[in-house]
């Protein structure tokens, strides 16, 4: 049975009564000392009363709080993962064979956020290079679409300061304590069972910047393990990988022969639907659908296929759609999954019009 705390005018009741029950003559009435009293007891009682319901909530992690969860995790062995910087590359443009030293610093055009080159390179005959960069600012912040425009703060003789960062990606927040308790119920519904499937994906989740992983046993063969790792529904920086390949080599089991950590390959796919619609707007109509498509192509894992039916059950089950035509995708969208790719089925262009 749940407690119930009493309620702060219950519990004065109380202390009266018994007060009354001791002493039938007292006076025990509103503006009495005795009264007085009770009420400044009762309320030092609620409190007692809240500080028990407060200390059970914490001895389950489930409704524990931040500090609390925390200690249940270490109990685990894990810990809230911190936040991470996006990575990925960026093209320079200036005179060809000149050096360029890394640690330049740029801004994507009309933001504050500040990257820098991490590595050195050389000018091509093309008059290009690309080189790794990264976001100096932790967290979401640094992901940005591919090929955006950015200027160097200080461009150096001979490099022009307009650059094109073609990806960066992989950029994570701290760790919410919904995320920390998923993976510490994982570990406890499914303890560590000498390197299973399951195992591989709690170590990969268990480095920062891995927000989700996928696990492919035996895929190149006896021995073999295969990870994909994502970010934030996205994809992971180079860092991240890395650093996901060295922990799982770190733990895994020496028995193991050889295990790959790799990020999924995105393919677009654009959408194309007419429809016919009753009682609904075209505009309603509109943004329904692409919220419907948007949470489809959001629960896809990688290498998992993009049913073409699926898409259309959910246009259909929107209210005042009373008939459709999906005329792009034709079919099923299969991703490849072979020994050294696995595609990832994501949502492109989606274009709406009204059915003949």
């Amino acid at each position: 049975m749940a407690l119930i705390i009493p309620m702060l005018d219950d519990i004065a009741a109380t202390l009266l009564r018994d007060i009354r029950n001791q002493l039938p003559d007292a006076d025990v009435g509103k503006d009495s000392d005795y009264a007085i009293r009770a009420n400044a007891i009762a309320s030092a009682v609620q409190g007692l009363y809240q500080h028990q319901a407060w200390i059970v909530r914490q001895m389950f992690p489930d409704t524990a709080d931040h500090d609390y969860l925390v200690m249940h995790a270490r109990t685990r062995n894990l810990s809230p993962k911190v936040a991470t910087v996006a990575g990925g590359r960026v093209q320079l443009s200036g005179n060809a064979g000149l050096s360029v030293k890394s640690g330049l610093q740029f801004r994507p055009t009309g933001s504050s956020l500040l990257c820098q080159t991490t590595e050195e390179a050389k000018i091509g005959n093309d008059g290009t290079v690309t080189v790794a960069a990264s976001a100096i600012q932790a967290g979401t912040v640094g992901n940005l679409e591919d090929n955006t425009p950015g200027t160097l703060l200080i461009a150096p003789e001979g490099i022009d300061s307009n650059v094109t960062i073609l990806r960066m990606t992989g950029g994570t927040e701290d760790e919410t304590d919904a995320a920390l308790l998923t993976r510490l119920l994982d570990v406890i519904r499914r303890p560590p069972a000498g390197g299973n499937k399951y195992d591989y994906r709690s170590w990969a989740l268990a480095v920062p910047g891995v927000t989700e992983a996928y696990v492919y046993p035996l895929r190149r063969g006896l021995g073999t393990v295969d990870v994909v790792i994502v970010a934030n529904d996205g994809l992971p920086s180079a860092e991240t990988i890395k650093a996901t390949q060295d922990h799982i080599d770190d733990v895994r089991p020496v028995t193991a022969k050889n295990t790959l950590v790799l990020a999924p390959e995105e393919i677009n796919t654009d959408i194309t639907i007419k429809v016919s619609l009753n009682g609904l707007s075209f505009e309603d109509a509109e943004k329904q659908i692409g919220s419907a498509m948007t949470d489809y192509f959001q629960r896809l894992a990688p290498g998992e296929i993009a049913v073409r039916t699926q898409m259309g059950g959910l246009v259909s089950d929107i209210i005042g759609v009373i008939d459709y035509d999906i005329t792009q995708p034709t079919g099923n969208v299969v991703p490849v999954v072979d020994k050294t790719t696995v595609q990832w089925v994501r949502k492109g262009r989606v274009t709406v019009s009204k059915l003949s």
